[in-house]
Order: structure tokens, then C-alpha cells, then sequence
């Protein structure tokens, strides 16, 4: 169960960290988003030239 009132209750350093974490979460969320590969080019059909070595 949540408490009420904590936020009027958290010191400013608490307040700080809370807005750092805050931050860093959007930017790791930015850079996900960034370097994120669509599913249509990691599930599009590789020839497997392994395989084919071997049949020749």
C-alpha cells in the first residue's frame, strides 16, 4: 500500500535524485529508441550459405 504525503515530505536532495534518475531514464529510453532495428529487417529470410558449402 502507498503512503500518502510522501511527496510533500521528500527533502530537496531526495527531490534532486528523483529528477537525475528521472532524466537518465529518458535518455537511456531515447537511445533505445535510437538504435532500435524493426522487426521486418531481423526476421526477413537469410539464405544460410553454411548450409549450402556443404551441398556442393
Amino acid at each position: 500500500m502507498g503512503r500518502r504525503g510522501d511527496e510533500p515530505t521528500m527533502s530537496r536532495g531526495e527531490q534532486i535524485q528523483e529528477a537525475e534518475r528521472e532524466a537518465a531514464r529518458q535518455r537511456i529510453l531515447a537511445q533505445a529508441e535510437a538504435e532500435r532495428i524493426p522487426a521486418e529487417e531481423i526476421t526477413r529470410a537469410v539464405p544460410d550459405r553454411r548450409w549450402r558449402r556443404g551441398q556442393s
